[in-house]
């Protein structure tokens, strides 16, 4: 394709159809307003939200379902550092997406004019690359610049387009993803992979670690087949319940905080752990029902697409750069070419052993009484009423949390949660994301009364765009993973913990959304039928009100401690004195 002459803004819009861009999400403004315009005709379609926080959270959701890049936007000034939460999160998720940032004017830059910020340091720390436009003539191949770091370090990129630059003329031309940055799959260093093969060979009680990046890769199949050779139970890294499948007879559940004590105990008793794409995060691999599960003495192997994820956090023996699928098929290969291996039928009866423990512990603990109800009971009863197409966006905070050791799934791609940046409010506006990305499949948003309260508001948004999705409010009237450490470590001194709200029920029907009320245990099942009946139409919202005193343990136990006091006046609040 020869160069055309084409305006700043065309050549955006365009260099983002060649890269199969389909959705835009953001507030209208009018320092994008040009490029705005040119959407309709592209093809492009523009969703506007309540919050530009919510835009970040549906195109990393989106993204992470689709496989495609999703793009957001706000007007310059407020309407960009609005979005400065919701990418910091997508980037700890390794997303990639495309922050578009129109900024002030370059001829007033300088003098404080109406909406001026320096946006590009902003979003620094918190993406793969921030950087403006430094001409017009350059506006489609900084768009492929964003585009190449953000497939290779795997993240969101920001983009700063001054709002003069929108306009004028240039010649350029729109280029394929293949002439510009890598389109192939990194394939192993083939010697590496034999070195991992021998040290899975050697194994005596060898562990398989699935994550995100399995899932990215399309490794699943494969991964069940190494766990069916090695005989070798699998566990899915923190928050990545959908990275093997739970009907599988070597799942034994996730890790992390609220996971699987079966997937704890597994690895704490391995030899060598087979991680399969996922970076071992710290908070993810931290000890958990004081269950120390990286013991230090474990053989590592670890598969990654990002060379700067090798290692990081635990040593390993042998670290392979590639994609996952590839590299788990080739040392599956390997491991045949050299014997063949009859399943374990004693290693098999012990990952039995571990997975009933662990769902007798947890269905117990879901029958416990409450007042009104327990908030176990709740998920319990979600997590075995909802289809195996159902995707499921989860929130932080206490009852979202919890939910790690009830939310299983058959399928890939169906578990999107806010992950290690740990903000609340984004699991609504992930569910908007995630029925974008796959409008036939129920969508399932778990929130709690709190991360709700940032969030509700977006129920306009999915009644307005059609996004009937189903958002399960948990309501114990309480910031209760906040009220859980002021409990265990201030001596139940409550201070910013308790909420006080509306029925979200009655306010989601004031807002186009189907409003059901429970509060008993055996109206839960009668409610879900009722939701997922209604949810192929509108927007439900289910509120649970659940018992405020039911708590999962504090989240951050290796980062709190009893209160110490000096001064006099405080001298009640010591832990001394209680």
């Amino acid at each position: 394709m020869a160069k055309v002459k084409m305006t700043p803004s065309e050549a955006i819009v365009e260099q983002l159809l060649a890269e199969g861009v389909e959705y835009c999400v953001g507030i209208v403004g009018s320092a994008f307003m040009d490029m705005l315009d040119l959407f309709p005709a592209a093809g492009i379609k523009f969703i506007p939200v309540r919050d530009e926080h919510t835009a970040g959270h549906m195109m990393d959701a989106y993204g992470r379902i689709s496989g495609k890049v999703g793009v957001c936007i706000g007007q310059n000034g407020p309407g960009v550092t609005n979005l400065v939460t919701s990418v910091a999160t997508a980037n700890l998720a390794h997303t990639p997406m495309l922050v578009l940032g129109p900024s002030a004017g370059t001829p007033t830059i300088g003098w404080d004019g109406f909406q001026e910020c320096d946006q590009v340091p902003i979003f620094k720390p918190i993406t793969k690359a921030s950087f403006g436009i430094p001409h017009p003539s350059r506006a489609a191949d900084c768009v492929r610049t964003a585009f190449r770091i953000m497939h290779a370090d795997r993240g969101p990129v920001y983009l700063d387009i001054p709002r003069n630059y929108f306009y004028g003329e240039l010649e350029d031309e729109i280029l394929p993803p293949e002439k510009y940055r890598p389109t192939t799959k990194l394939i192993p260093d083939v010697e590496i992979l034999k070195q991992a093969a021998k040290v899975l060979s050697e194994a005596k009680n060898p562990v398989i670690l699935s994550g995100r990046g399995a899932v990215d890769a399309g490794a699943l199949d494969v991964v069940a087949e190494l766990a069916k050779y090695l005989t070798a139970p699998v566990a899915v890294s923190y928050l990545h319940n959908d990275a093997f499948p739970a009907d599988n007879p070597y799942w034994v559940g996730p890790i992390g905080y609220m996971g699987s004590k079966a997937a704890m105990h597994s690895i704490k008793e391995a030899d060598v752990i087979l991680a399969v794409g996922t970076r071992l995060s710290v908070f993810g691999t931290l000890p958990q029902y004081d269950i120390t599960y990286f013991t230090g003495e474990q053989k590592i192997i670890q598969i990654d697409i990002n060379p700067k994820q090798i290692g990081r956090r635990h040593p390993v023996e042998v670290g392979i750069v590639g994609d996952a699928k590839i590299a788990a098929q080739e040392i599956l290969n390997i491991l045949k070419s050299q014997e063949d291996r009859p399943v374990d039928e004693a290693r098999m009866a012990k990952i039995k052993e571990k997975q009933e423990a662990w769902d007798k512990e947890i269905y117990e603990l879901a029958m416990k009484d409450g007042n009104p109800i327990n908030p176990r009971r709740a998920l319990y009863e979600i997590a075995k009423f909802k289809p195996a197409d159902t995707i499921v966006t989860t929130d932080i905070g206490n009852v979202s949390s919890t939910a790690n050791s009830y939310m299983r799934f058959t399928k890939p791609k169906t578990h999107v949660a806010c992950l290690t940046f740990g903000n609340t409010g984004f699991a609504l506006q992930a569910a908007l994301g995630a029925k974008l990305a796959k409008p036939e499949s129920p969508v399932l948003a778990i929130v709690g009364d709190g991360a709700w309260g940032m969030s509700f508001y977006e129920i306009m948004t999915a009644v307005e765009q059609d996004l009937p999705v189903i958002a399960c409010v948990f309501n114990n009237r309480a910031w209760a993973a906040e009220k859980k450490n002021q409990v265990d470590f201030y001596n139940n001194r409550f201070v910013g913990a308790d909420i006080k709200a509306p029925s979200w029920a009655k306010l989601g029907e004031v807002m186009g959304a189907k409003g059901i009320k429970i509060e008993k245990p055996e109206e839960i099942q009668g409610a879900l039928e009722e939701a997922f009946t209604a949810a192929a139409k509108v927007p439900v919202v289910l509120e649970f009100m659940v018992d405020g005193t039911q708590l999962a343990p504090p989240f951050r136990k290796d980062a709190l401690a009893l209160p110490t006091r000096f001064l006099p006046k405080y001298a009640h609040t010591d832990h001394r004195n209680w």
